[in-house]
């Protein structure tokens, strides 16, 4: 009886594993590219946002795609407001650093639920991904769109309105602008000696 060998079995399947892992590599390598330039990523997916608003309103269709899409950014956006350890959540098991909730505790940073790069490559994929549903008709199901507008308007002020509750009550500010800078005090000792 011959083996799998003799017939190509596991010959085949390493190979395509091996191409699939070095596609995989090529990309991870083009998403670390990709990472320090912020404000060029972002143009990137305000760009294929603005396709698929014009594709959208040009087809005259698809409102149920872009509502979806609607909503799940507005979860991402949700994730990239909320601190990784919501204070909300703990249940005072002194498990993990946790935010100060009172003006004499120790300053702890702001860490993310979800960082910037994961938003915005969620954000970009699921806009290829909504982009590529608009090409079948199958996913243009009829809606009275002037309803769906509605529900996420109000859908985003209610989510909205709780989560600035929460960075009231909580004392946090997840955007580094406005936040006071602090200098070294060495850097201060050597620009008043030069």
């Amino acid at each position: 009886m011959m083996q799998d060998e003799d017939l190509g079995g596991p010959a085949k399947r390493s190979t395509v594993f091996q191409v699939a892992k070095r596609i995989s590599q090529i990309y991870q390598s083009y998403l670390d590219l990709w990472t320090p330039h912020v404000f060029t990523r972002w143009l990137f997916a305000g760009a294929l946002l603005v396709i698929f608003v014009l594709r959208i309103l040009l087809s005259q269709g698809w409102y149920i795609i872009i509502y979806a899409l609607g909503i799940y950014h507005l979860n991402l956006f949700i994730g990239f407001l909320t601190p990784k350890s919501d204070p909300a959540m703990e249940f005072d098991d002194g498990d993990g650093p946790e935010l100060p909730t009172k003006a004499n505790e120790e300053f702890k940073p702001f860490m993310r639920r979800l960082p910037e790069f994961k938003f915005w490559y969620s954000v970009t994929k699921s806009t290829v991904i909504a982009l590529i549903c608009t090409m079948f008709n199958v996913f243009n199901i009829p809606v009275f769109w002037p309803i769906l507008v509605m529900y996420f308007i109000t859908l985003f002020c209610i989510t909205m309105k709780r989560q600035i509750k929460h960075m009231i009550k909580y004392r946090y500010l997840p955007f580094t602008h406005g936040k006071p800078k602090y200098q070294n005090h060495e850097n201060n000792v050597r620009i008043m000696s030069k």
